[in-house]
């Protein structure tokens, strides 16, 4: 809301200044309205793009994470929309380009109308002024310059024109869509920030809109010398009466607006660049069955908490793609592990050069997400999709090292896990983790700390038959433990509706990683259960944004 409003407050503002401004009184005479679209476009430009870089300073926001574990929980969870917030200032930018580029598109045909017409009428004669200094107000000085001609050799035109250019890659490259399947495009699409940057910086050099000089204004002021410009040889007899009005570039400022950003940013990458120069050693690779690849490493001066991230790259395969992946390790451990799914080009041939070698691995991170506050609800509620579970093995990792230590400072009560897999297969990855739970916990007295559902959506017949053939059996014939594997997908008002019964007054926290479509729904269920009531239970909906 406040971005929205600064947005509103400077298009209005710098839309009236430019519209009724005495400055711009013969600037108006030949653009017209378009002036003012033009200049309250590129004010709202130079505003967002001094945001765009800020959501993703992941230190930045790591460090602030940290900073404000004791503010409100509403204000924490506002860094967990940093991805949505730059994609939503993103859009807006490509919005006012359009504006912006339209705008001027109009401001150089009249320009060019102005030179070219001879009817005496006050914008052709200041296209005639100061054509041989450099007082002039039409940057258009002969008649066969055209409009093209101005859009593709001058530093604005040439500089706009690569400006959006590289933003309509950058937009269109990043869809969904894209970015699931053709990551490395996306990747090598978004560096055209740089291209963008540094075309944002020079645009506005040359000036070409102009107004009139102060000390024009207080020597021939508009109101006073306007009409006499259109009839001075009628009506004045001294050629003094009124001089010609002198007129100067506005005064190049983009760069004002981004270059704390940009230093910003290039103390990010200083930092991650040389904290990915780090030695990490790979101590173990383990192959599980749906091609996961999991590794377990380690590195000198690494530190973890429960849910966080790391950025990897492996040279072998390339030198600047660097890919995501949720920790799975607890910050108990004396290593850090990840597991990788073959979902692209790259990760298809990190998982088969891993099965022939163990090549050099980089390591940036890790970074905070939403997961990090899990402890910080009495209750909460973890859902996975497939491959999404990843964060919260290492939290139920992390609440198998309490329970070994016996800490007393755990706050959660309850946990409820629900994950959710199309192939048996993928249930392996942790079978092992959630029987030591199981045991450890019933060992503890605190057998109903944990309640984990498995739901199968994706299954043929023989498993079907197989499962019915062994229902009375004490464990589950797909996963071997004592929760029994459920088939189809979650009813998760019922979930809510029972989470809510058995937790009347406690504040839930609902974790989620997995696709857009399942966020939607959960997040709707949070709202239809929440009690508008504050002293009865409220659930905080919270996802993976990487």
């Amino acid at each position: 809301a406040a971005w929205l409003g600064i947005n509103i407050f400077l298009f209005t503002y710098y839309f009236l200044f430019f519209d009724r401004d005495e400055q711009y009184f013969y600037t108006r005479a030949i653009l017209g309205s378009a002036l003012a679209w033009a200049r309250a476009s590129a004010k709202c430009l130079n505003f967002n793009s001094m945001l765009i870089l800020l959501p993703v300073c992941r230190n930045l926001l790591s460090f602030l994470r940290g900073t404000c574990s004791c503010c409100r929980r509403t204000l924490r969870k506002q860094l967990d929309h940093n991805l949505t917030f730059h994609k939503l200032v993103a859009y807006t930018l490509a919005l006012l380009t359009a504006v912006h580029t339209i705008a001027h598109l109009f401001n150089l045909e009249r320009y060019n109308q102005s030179q070219q017409a001879t009817d005496g009428r006050l914008p052709a004669v200041l296209s005639k002024m100061h054509l041989q200094g450099s007082k002039w107000l039409n940057p258009i000085h002969s008649n066969q310059t055209t409009v093209e001609y101005m859009a593709f050799t001058t530093i604005p035109g040439l500089t706009g024109v690569i400006i959006t250019l590289a933003l309509i890659l950058m937009v269109t490259s990043s869809t969904e869509f894209i970015r699931r399947n053709y990551f490395e495009l996306f990747w090598y699409t978004h560096h055209l920030f740089l291209v963008y940057f540094a075309g944002l910086v020079i645009h506005g050099i040359a000036g070409l809109v102009r107004g009139q000089t102060e000390q024009s204004m207080a020597e021939v002021h508009p109101h006073h010398c306007a009409e006499y410009l259109t009839r001075r040889e009628q009506n004045c007899t001294h050629h003094c009466c009124c001089k010609e009005p002198e007129f100067g570039s506005i005064p190049a400022e983009s760069w004002k607006w981004v270059l704390a950003p940009i230093i910003l940013y290039v103390f990010e990458r200083m930092l991650r660049v040389w904290r990915a120069q780090q030695k990490v050693v790979v101590k173990k690779v383990v192959m599980h069955p749906a091609r996961v690849l999991e590794l377990q490493m380690q590195k000198k001066g690494f530190s973890m908490e429960v849910g966080q991230y790391i950025f990897i790259n492996c040279p072998a395969i390339s030198l600047l793609e660097w890919h995501p992946f949720t920790l799975t390790s607890a910050p108990e451990e004396d290593f850090f592990s990840i597991h990788i799914r073959a979902a692209g080009d790259w990760t298809e041939r990190l998982i088969d050069t891993f099965q022939l070698e163990t090549p050099r691995i980089e390591v940036d991170g890790p970074f905070g997400t939403a997961s990090e506050d899990v402890f910080q609800y009495e209750v909460a509620m973890l859902v996975g999709a497939g491959i999404g579970v990843t964060p919260f093995a290492s939290i139920l990792k992390s609440i198998w090292y309490k329970f070994q230590q016996a800490d007393q400072t755990l706050k959660t009560k309850k946990i409820y896990f629900y994950w959710l897999c199309r192939d048996k297969g993928a249930f392996a990855w942790f079978n092992d983790l959630l029987a030591s739970l199981e045991q450890k916990m019933a060992e503890s007295g605190k057998a109903d700390f944990l309640t984990y559902r498995l739901f199968l959506t994706g299954w043929d017949t023989s498993i079907a038959n197989n499962v019915a053939l062994h229902f009375d059996t004490a464990t589950d014939t797909v996963t071997g433990l004592r929760h029994k594997t459920i088939f189809g997908r979650p009813m998760w008002n019922v979930e809510f509706a029972a989470v809510a019964a058995a937790h009347p007054r406690s504040v839930v926290g609902v974790f989620l990683c997995g696709p857009e479509a399942l966020a939607k729904s959960l997040q709707k269920s949070c709202h239809q259960h929440s009690s508008l009531d504050p002293r009865k239970v409220k659930f905080y909906f919270n996802k993976e944004n990487f």
